[in-house]
């Protein structure tokens, strides 16, 4: 199974990403995901079931410990390409 993760972390500063957002993207960049987009309002990734939920849970756990006072997420299973 694929599933695509979208998230967000909060608060937000338009000046300068703060520690908590940094945190949260590092943690998707260097998870074994693949389709990995970040920006300043969203990041999304797709990947492995497995890949994706082990990387959310780091996800919450380093975002809330660094500062993130919120993190909205969304979990899609996406169909696979068939080849």
């Amino acid at each position: 199974m694929r599933l695509r993760v979208e998230f967000t972390t909060e608060p937000f500063d338009l000046d300068e990403a703060p520690t908590h957002a940094v945190v949260a993207r590092e943690v998707i960049q260097d998870a074994e995901l693949d389709a990995v987009d970040v920006g300043p309002f969203g990041n999304t990734a797709e990947g492995g079931a497995d890949e994706v939920l082990t990387a959310v849970d780091s996800l919450l756990r380093q975002a809330l410990a660094s500062g993130a006072t919120r993190v909205s997420l969304q979990v899609n299973v996406i169909e696979e390409e068939i080849r």
